[in-house]
């Protein structure tokens, strides 16, 4: 299994941004799937998360201006809608899935590559 993470880049303040994970590989149960992200100086936190069974949950510092949405039953994609961006949300995102990939694999954790995302005027 592996996650590509994609879609970061440089946003002025109140703009947005739709950043994407795109799992490949097969599975068999998937748990959650979602996005965290670190800014310079600060621990890794969670942005964003949607379960198996399309529960959601959003740290509070982001709720009402991100939504998080999977492209299609397969767990395929995962896609991070960004709106009125500000500078504190300016960190390297990394998408993760949480899920087990055959029946004889354990469950476990799945890491993209972090893409960066720059709120600056």
């Amino acid at each position: 299994v592996q996650l590509q993470a994609s879609g970061g880049g440089l946003v002025q303040p109140g703009g947005s941004l739709s950043l994407s994970c795109a799992r490949s590989g097969s599975i068999l149960s998937i748990y959650y799937m979602g996005w965290y992200r670190q800014a310079p100086g600060k621990q890794r936190e969670l942005v964003a998360t949607i379960s198996g069974a399309k529960t959601i949950t959003y740290a509070d510092s982001v709720k009402g201006r991100v939504a998080i949405f999977s492209g299609d039953n397969a767990w395929s994609t995962v896609t991070l809608q960004m709106n009125n961006l500000k500078p504190e949300d300016t960190a390297v995102y990394y998408c993760y899935a949480d899920l087990k990939a055959s029946r004889r694999d354990p469950r476990s954790t799945y890491w993209g590559k972090g893409t960066l995302v720059t709120v600056s005027s």
